[in-house]
């Protein structure tokens, strides 16, 4: 009993398939990610997986503590992990 959600599509994976699935066998190392959103929500999810498959994670948050709080969380779970905080506020040209 499945659902619209865990139907596969082409690329074999579904809506409900994680971003570690979907990034299994790649390896990112040498590359570098700039994450906007990444203190929060889908971006953390984003850099966390990024650094787990060896990216140079550049965080971009609006909320520097809470950005550095993400980065210490992932370096918790990804110790070797290349991960930066920077201050970045989209609505501002200033920043």
């Amino acid at each position: 009993m499945g659902g619209i959600f865990s139907k596969k599509g082409a690329s074999g994976f579904s809506a409900s398939s994680t971003a570690e699935e979907v990034t299994e066998g790649i390896d990112g190392t040498g590359l570098t990610a700039i994450v906007t959103g990444a203190a929060s929500g889908i971006g953390v999810e984003t850099s966390r997986v990024l650094a787990l498959r060896g990216v140079h994670v550049v965080m971009a948050v609006r909320n520097k503590d809470a950005g550095t709080n993400v980065k210490e969380a992932i370096l918790k779970e990804i110790p070797g992990a290349k991960i930066d905080v920077m201050e970045l506020d989209l609505s501002s040209l200033a920043s």
